[in-house]
């Protein structure tokens, strides 16, 4: 498939050109993946997906334009080019755009070494379903389980190539491999849910299904009887299932997009402290087997490790090449694209310094507070960091969780809570987003 995928994509340059296209680039996107559902013992959803995409963007002086399909027949291409040439002629002219000169690119990756695709093959339908069976009988096996709402495994496998008139032209595969179960607790009104789930790049690497469906059917049974937490300021406790979107509300705020409309709560806090001493971001998308790592960006360009916070201070944005010269400074590699619209920035891998304790230790020493395990809605002012979430979890007093809580809302500003955190050592290696569970102190929850 990579060579037809390389194929299409050098079709699809071809004719931009013949079109009158001054540049372009072109990427051919390729997929297949199962999914399989069960509930009550047997088979409840099976489904299977394959096809290609392909994704054009034509650029005629300071004007582009993007289409896409998934007809992958000569005459679409063709007409494809023709109407994004059309369509970039009356486009508005954006001193921003343009290919990466040829010098940038990307030249000595090694795709190999990033194993992002097992070479072990597409499983069988009857191993992912006796997968997501084991999930379910393993959380009704435990004690206080009602029911199982369903049990899942998946798998899939895709390829991507990029290719541009300034030379680039470049692919690479990835797969995953999936095992979920949503278990649920308690009767009627009283019926509480909670999940558990895990995804590999290799299928050996994925925990055993009877693990997966026994950590959902305890997390269910842990929230019966919630009630809800007082209201008043209290010290939070983002457990690391959920303290991610902490850190994901920073990378908003340093995405250049973002920077460029001056719509971020942290446009000016560039060499400013914005975490605690001591604590660093780290951004590396050349980690092995992890699903967010790539040999090279949307663009082209290199990819590498990179300081995003470095002792608590913010060293830089996450750009592109068209924010990158808007804002008059390099691109950092972080292009990523889809086939229907142009590149855009966006961070992948990032890892959070941990600290030296333990979520444990961390909720023996809040004193009276709240832990944080699931949250939904979100209201995130973008510019000025305001922070307002509905959650539920545990209550914690006098250093020990003495029920769980759900009802209440938590509430702070983003540029006071993260000043405050203090990080446990608990995440998990092989997340994109290696962060650990964080303690913020002070936040206003409201509940009874």
């Amino acid at each position: 498939m990579a060579d037809s995928l390389q194929d299409l994509s050098q079709a699809m340059l071809d004719a931009a050109r013949k079109a009158g296209a001054d540049s372009a680039d072109a990427i051919a996107v390729s997929g297949r993946s199962l999914s399989i559902e069960v509930l009550h013992g047997t088979l409840e959803h099976a489904e299977r997906a394959e096809g290609v995409d392909i994704g054009l963007r034509v650029m005629i002086g300071q004007r582009q334009a993007c289409v896409s399909s998934s007809d992958i027949n000569p005459e679409t291409i063709a007409e494809m080019a023709e109407r994004a040439v059309a369509m970039a002629r009356e486009a508005p002219e954006d001193n921003s755009i343009g290919l990466a000169d040829p010098g940038q690119l990307a030249r000595d990756f090694d795709v190999q070494a990033l194993e992002l695709a097992d070479p072990s093959g597409e499983p069988l339908p009857a191993a992912l379903e006796a997968d997501a069976l084991t999930a379910e009988a393993a959380a009704l096996a435990v004690k206080g389980v009602s029911q199982v709402q369903g049990a899942s495994a998946g798998y899939s496998s895709n390829a991507i190539h990029l290719a541009a008139t300034n030379g680039f032209s470049a692919g690479y595969s990835r797969t995953g491999r999936s095992t979920s179960c949503v278990a649920i607790s308690g009767e009627g009104l009283k019926m509480e849910r909670d999940y558990y789930g895990e995804s590999r790049v290799f299928q050996a690497d994925l925990p055993a299904a009877d693990w997966i469906g026994t950590m959902a059917g305890e997390r269910a049974v842990a929230r019966i009887g919630p009630r809800k937490p007082p209201t008043g300021a209290y010290p939070v406790l983002f457990d690391e299932r959920v303290s991610s979107s902490l850190i994901s509300h920073i990378l908003g705020a340093i995405n250049g997009s973002s920077i460029v409309r001056g719509s971020s709560w942290l446009r000016d806090a560039l060499g400013q402290q914005i975490l605690p001493r001591g604590m660093a971001l780290t951004e590396d998308p050349l980690r092995k087997r992890i699903s967010g790592s790539r040999p090279f960006d949307a663009e082209g360009l290199p990819v590498a490790k990179r300081l995003l916070i470095d002792d608590g201070i913010l060293t830089g944005w996450t750009l592109d090449l068209a924010t990158g010269r808007r804002l008059n400074l390099p691109s950092t590699g972080n292009a990523t694209r889809g086939t229907s619209a142009p590149p855009s920035p966006s961070a992948g891998n990032i890892e959070l310094t941990p600290g030296r304790h333990s979520r444990d230790d961390l909720i023996r020493d809040m004193g009276t507070g709240l832990l944080v395990t699931s949250m939904i809605g979100s209201s995130i002012n973008p510019t000025t960091g305001d922070y307002s979430r509905g959650a539920s979890g545990y209550w914690v007093e006098n250093g020990e969780i003495t029920h769980p809580v759900n009802e209440c809302t938590i509430a702070g500003n983003l540029r006071d809570m993260l000043m405050t955190l203090t990080a446990a050592n608990d995440a998990r290696r092989h997340m994109v987003h290696v962060v650990p569970s964080l303690l913020v102190q002070g936040l206003t929850i409201a509940g009874a």
